[in-house]
């Protein structure tokens, strides 16, 4: 049997990636409501990211909700009646209650076909954190590790896997009830950049301050070099919010470090981006216990 690994638009993989990977890799795409209508997260296949961020560069705030049982149920069906092992990597249970619903699709079909192989792990990762693990596990998939062996390294390795989110305009955090109103109006007037991460809770927490762009790139660079795992990764994924130039000079930082495996760029999908705005830039990897950072 082949392993289907499943994972939902909150990876933040590039949508080229994800469509040459397909006979293994599915994503399936958050809700998103704006401009009066719903529309489904295809990691910019109908609805370019271009237009998007125009729209969050507008000050147009975006609204997700999460992806419903009965969506899980008949995509993990699919590919069960199909032959294949299924894996869903899902969204923190600490940001989402999708990962709920993906459980009650699974509960669901083990009733109806009880010898179904099917597993929903709750990565406790967002962006391209979650989309790094989704890169790993299909790695070893392809490989030839087998569906109990996969869960297994997945298990282990789900909190090793950092993210480091510096962020350019606080506003959005504002919106999303990061931080308060009195804060964001200060940092935005002092350029203070926020460096966040994922805990290992699965939950967005604030890491440090800096001033200025350049300086909260470097963090990020320096994060890598502290904490990657340079014998177990096999990829480095930097997602950005539409800005190319700062990605090249992250991109430039971390090669000068040498030693490092292939670096995957890819620009956020609406999911994330309608909580973050434009011009984040993240960096994610395997490394050490992320609880030790």
């Amino acid at each position: 049997m082949s392993i289907k690994i499943i994972t939902d638009s909150c990876c933040d993989l590039p949508l080229d990636f994800v469509e040459a990977n397909a006979d293994r890799l599915h994503v399936i795409g958050m809700p998103i409501q704006f401009d009066d209508e719903t529309r489904i997260d295809d990691l910019g296949k109908t609805y370019s990211h271009k237009a998007f961020y125009n729209i969050l560069r507008q000050g147009k705030m975006p609204n997700t909700s999460q992806i419903n049982a009965y969506r899980f149920e008949m995509l993990f069906k699919e590919y069960i009646a199909a032959g294949f092992e299924v894996v869903y990597l899902g969204f923190s249970s600490g940001m989402s209650g999708t990962f709920n619903s993906a459980v009650i699709a699974k509960n669901l079909i083990l009733e109806q076909f009880p010898n179904a192989r099917i597993e929903v792990v709750d990565t406790l990762s967002a962006s391209i954190g979650q989309g790094v693990l989704a890169v790993e596990a299909l790695m070893r998939a392809e490989a030839g590790m087998s569906f109990d062996a996969l869960i297994e390294w997945i298990e282990s390795y789900k909190l090793k896997c950092h993210h480091w989110f510096g962020v350019n305009d606080l506003n959005y955090l504002k919106n999303g009830g990061r931080i308060s109103a009195t804060t964001a109006l200060v940092g935005n007037v002092l350029n203070v950049k926020p460096t966040l991460t994922v805990d290992q809770f699965g939950v967005l927490k604030p890491y440090s301050n800096v001033r200025g762009r350049k300086k909260s790139i470097s963090l990020l660079a320096q994060k890598l070099e502290k904490h990657l795992d340079r014998q177990e990764a096999k990829a480095i994924l930097i997602g950005h919010g539409n800005c190319l130039d700062d990605v090249l000079l992250l991109k430039e930082l971390i090669e000068e470090q040498g030693n490092i495996p292939n670096v995957i760029v890819s620009e956020l999908s609406m999911t994330i981006a309608s909580h973050v705005g434009p011009d984040m830039i993240a960096i994610a990897f395997l490394g050490d216990d992320r609880t030790l950072s």
